[in-house]
């Protein structure tokens, strides 16, 4: 069984492959780096590089499949969005264009499920998170691996991974509408 993963950061998915891959399920895992969220680029590019790092580090049989900063794409889903509050609307277009993407890329590369790393947060509804993967499952026509990784404590696992590893955890989710004003 084959699982392509959508993976928001390194640090969340720390915990989520450590489940992962204990627990058994799955032959194989990819992470599949698509954030076209994240703002500015250089934060892109340095939370993809710590998410290499990290799979070096900790998993280095779990490849990663990088995509194309798709900036434009995300500010065309979220356009008349932009101040709704967090983890409103926007959030769940935000959601639903990340994991519509790993769905798409599951069935071309004929994977058998595909899944996300997004529950594992606590800013995150993992039932919500779980529906809108159901729907593209229906949708698009590849499993959907329903998941709620915040359970058996996955986001304080993912805090203990990131200070024995030293990984690199953002103060903000990525979009430009969630940045502190101190990272302007």
């Amino acid at each position: 069984m084959r699982l392509l993963l959508h993976s928001c950061c390194a640090p969340c998915s720390s915990s989520v492959l450590e489940q992962l891959i204990n627990g058994g399920q799955f032959d194989e895992i990819t992470v599949y780096y698509y954030n076209p969220n994240i703002f500015p680029e250089s934060e892109y590019i340095k939370r993809k590089n710590e998410q290499i790092r990290m799979l070096n580090l900790l998993y280095p049989n779990v490849k990663i499949l990088d995509c194309d900063y798709e900036r434009d794409k995300y500010l065309c889903a979220v356009k008349g969005f932009e101040q709704e509050k967090e983890g409103g609307a926007r959030c769940d277009i935000c959601y639903r264009l990340r994991m519509k993407e790993t769905a798409l890329k599951a069935k071309e590369l004929g994977y058998d499920y595909f899944g996300t790393t997004l529950s594992v947060s606590p800013y995150k509804n993992a039932e919500h998170l779980n529906f809108i993967g159901q729907d593209l499952e229906s949708q698009i026509g590849v499993k959907y691996f329903v998941s709620n990784f915040k359970k058996k404590n996955g986001y304080l696992r993912s805090i203990q991974l990131s200070k024995t590893y030293n990984l690199y955890r953002q103060n903000y989710c990525g979009c430009p509408y969630s940045m502190p004003k101190d990272n302007e």
